[in-house]
């Protein structure tokens, strides 16, 4: 029973290693560009997770639209990965942006 486990840890490990050794991980490019000599520690000026999105004061409404421009907005938000509502959200928060500037 031992010598199965062997045998087969020593394959997987084989595999692993590309039967010659080599890491499985891919070649790192030519780090002739990278930075050299001492680095510097910059502050981090970074907000914490929690107030990098803020929720905004939005309100629920009912609305009718046009098939054809729900249609629309469906298919330009399936083409950006985004639903649809927050497609046409942004859509009149811009509108209002330009008329209230």
């Amino acid at each position: 029973m031992q010598k199965d486990t062997t045998q087969k840890d020593n394959a997987l490990v084989g595999r692993a290693t590309r039967e010659n050794g080599a890491g499985s991980m891919r070649r790192r490019g030519n780090l002739e560009d990278a930075p050299k000599g001492k680095l510097t520690v910059i502050k981090d000026f970074l907000p914490p997770p929690s107030q990098l999105v803020r929720k905004a004061d939005t309100v629920k409404v009912t609305s009718e639209f046009t098939r054809t421009s729900i249609d629309f907005l469906k298919k330009e938000a399936r083409k950006a990965k985004v639903p649809y509502q927050r497609m046409l959200r942004a859509l009149l928060d811009r509108y209002v942006e330009q008329h209230t500037a």
